[in-house]
């Protein structure tokens, strides 16, 4: 659902971002690395955060073909590892003073069950977890920085597959239904902004977190779902889908916005305009009444804290 009128913010639209550092999780390939090579053309020192050294590597080597003068850095980070998100942390910590920008990108989408090294279902524990956990051990250098974001990814999903069983967080008592559990990690990734947010506010924080999701783009993202679904997102069926997929740029869109349109507020949600919110240019929209329910989000903080084992402080 849409809350203002469709208008057409590109990627133009960026305002410059010298002095600025943003990290982007999951930045070597599709919507990840069109956020990462945006903000790095606009002059943001920019941190790849990604499982894969090598392919993080690949990607900044594309991104200086387009800005050969672009600032990055390559963080390993596997956020199916708490080990790895806090040796990761610590390294940036070690590295930077300030972090203007957390942009969330890394994930997984409609994978066979299984879990990981911590013994959370995948979708939940990469998605939401490693990005909560990433996020707290961060937040002194967030807190640092006037004017910084913690920008999260949701999705569509969240609406047509999501619900949030606390009881079950890892289904190991309900049959295993993998959009679903993908689902319920794209309303904890809302859960966890507009609860991050209101925590931030009532501290007098200089931080805000914000949401956005990208509609329907074609990326590696989808390689494991459904045969229609894949042959939707097929290049070769482009002229026929193209009211209904949109590409990685395109996609990104949303979430440039979020994390750098002077007029975004603190617990905002931006999305493709087009109904259903497929494609389109970016937009101020609304998430699912389940993702607003206030004792929802207190509840999933506080069993996201005893998971990870991560607590922000100073925020109450």
């Amino acid at each position: 659902m849409s809350t203002e009128s469709p208008d057409r913010w590109t990627e133009a639209d960026v305002p410059p971002l010298h002095g600025r550092t943003a990290l982007v999780t999951g930045a070597n390939s599709g919507i990840g690395f069109e956020t990462a090579r945006m903000l790095a053309g606009r002059g943001a020192r920019l941190v790849l955060a990604c499982r894969d050294a090598e392919r993080a590597t690949g990607a900044a080597h594309r991104i200086r073909t387009e800005t050969p003068d672009a600032m990055l850095e390559v963080l390993q980070l596997d956020l199916a590892s708490l080990a790895s998100t806090r040796e990761a942390a610590a390294d940036l910590r070690s590295r930077h003073e300030r972090l203007d920008l957390l942009v969330f990108h890394a994930g997984v989408m409609n994978v066979p069950f299984a879990l990981t090294r911590n013994g959370f279902e995948r979708h939940l524990g990469i998605n939401h977890l490693g990005h909560f956990a990433l996020t707290g051990l961060l937040l002194e250098l967030l807190l640092a920085t006037p004017g910084s974001r913690v920008v999260s990814v949701s999705s569509n999903a969240h609406r047509r597959h999501g619900d949030l069983d606390l009881g079950d967080l890892h289904w190991r008592r309900r049959r295993y239904r993998s959009m679903r559990a993908y689902g319920q990690s794209k309303l904890a990734n809302l859960l966890f902004t507009y609860e991050l947010q209101r925590r931030l506010a009532k501290g007098g924080a200089p931080t805000i977190a914000v949401a956005a999701h990208p509609g329907t783009a074609r990326t590696h993202l989808m390689r494991d779902s459904s045969f229609l679904t894949r042959a939707a997102i097929s290049p070769r069926l482009r002229w026929l889908t193209s009211p209904f997929v949109q590409d990685a740029r395109m996609g990104a869109l949303p979430v440039l916005r979020a994390a750098t349109d002077t007029d975004v507020r603190g617990g905002e949600y931006y999305g493709p305009a087009r109904p259903a919110g497929l494609t389109g240019f970016p937009i101020r929209v609304e998430s699912s009444q389940r993702s607003h329910d206030a004792g929802l989000q207190r509840r999933l903080w506080e069993e996201s804290e005893r998971l990870t084992g991560v607590t922000y402080q100073p925020v109450a």
